[in-house]
């Protein structure tokens, strides 16, 4: 493992910090309420540090290096996240947010008819919600934690199952009726979910069909769009059971494998929702709260399978 770089002094990133936003050394001064030449001293003494340049001379004018707009980018973002820090510890306002960030599938289906439920517990919580797919940079984009859809391959973190996502193979009633066999999944486009390049491969391994290696997929971010792409036709999808129960009575979609074939996966191969959390951020109180209330919800109560009769049996 490589050794983290070694910091150079703080104050010397806070002046280098207010020269890069005025592009003057003068006008940093001013606001730092010291001399020019003590300006000068620390970008000296931080270009010394880095070995790299940051500012060169144009007249009266300077401008910022290559070197030192790549740098300015990361430390606004540090000096960003230390004003946040303080005004979480020394504001009761910011001390009781929450930063969510959680699947949109999950987000829809699952939080949203519960979240009153948790006012109940800490009715003074802010909790705010986003719904970005892929897991976030909880730093940058100051995230607290995420319920992400995955396998729960996240050992950086503080990672928890809260419910599983099982699949049903769901097409159009033209397409089911073309599909004799198990095997005949291959001959037609498989929607497959983009932030998985596993889930197919493990349900055609447990059908026992044979795979090719033609790619005859395409590859959706979120479940809503799969669904569309299933009922107009575009391929084969793999529908989450709340959606397929819609669209199984309705007659939108059939199941031509039948609803209950892949009942039987193993569980490591059945992706689900996960409660992802950096272990730090559990010290902030309202935030070890809400991650309590949501690994205490019986999020599984709300699946329901639904009651329609089994297909007759596939040849083959």
């Amino acid at each position: 493992m490589s050794e983290k770089p070694r910091l150079p002094p703080l104050n010397a990133l806070r002046v280098f910090h207010v020269v890069a936003r005025h592009k003057s050394f003068r006008q940093a001064a001013d606001e730092l309420l010291v001399t020019p030449q003590a300006v000068g001293l620390q970008i000296k003494l931080l270009e010394d540090a880095l070995q790299v340049t940051l500012f060169e001379r144009k007249g009266r004018a300077i401008e910022l290096t290559e070197s030192a707009i790549l740098l300015s980018h990361f430390v606004n973002a540090g000096f960003e996240e230390f004003a946040e820090g303080i005004r979480r510890v020394t504001k009761s306002a910011y001390r009781d947010r929450i930063n969510l960030n959680a699947s949109p599938y999950f987000a829809t289906r699952y939080l949203l008819p519960r979240l009153s439920l948790f006012r109940e517990i800490l009715p003074r919580a802010d909790l705010r919600l986003t719904t970005i797919v892929d897991l976030p940079d909880f730093g940058r984009d100051d995230i607290d934690m995420a319920v992400q859809w995955g396998y729960g391959n996240w050992p950086e973190f503080d990672t928890k199952l809260l419910v599983r996502d099982p699949k049903i193979i769901c097409c159009s009633p033209t397409i089911g009726e073309q599909i004799k066999s198990p095997q005949d999944l291959t001959r037609f486009t498989l929607l497959d979910p983009v932030k998985s390049n596993r889930l197919w491969p493990d349900i055609l391994r447990h059908l026992s069909v044979e795979q090719t290696h033609s790619d005859r997929s395409i590859g959706f971010d979120d479940a809503a769009t799969m669904r569309r792409a299933a009922r107009q036709g575009i391929g084969i999808g793999l529908v989450s059971v709340i959606d397929a129960e819609e669209d199984l009575r309705s007659g939108a979609l059939v199941a031509p494998v039948g609803r209950d074939a892949l009942a039987d996966m193993k569980p490591e191969e059945v992706p689900g929702f996960y409660l992802v959390v950096p272990k730090g951020h559990l010290r902030v109180t309202a935030v070890a709260t809400f991650h309590r209330w949501l690994c205490q919800q019986e999020w599984q109560s709300d699946l329901k399978i639904p009651d329609l009769p089994k297909p007759a049996p596939l040849s083959g």
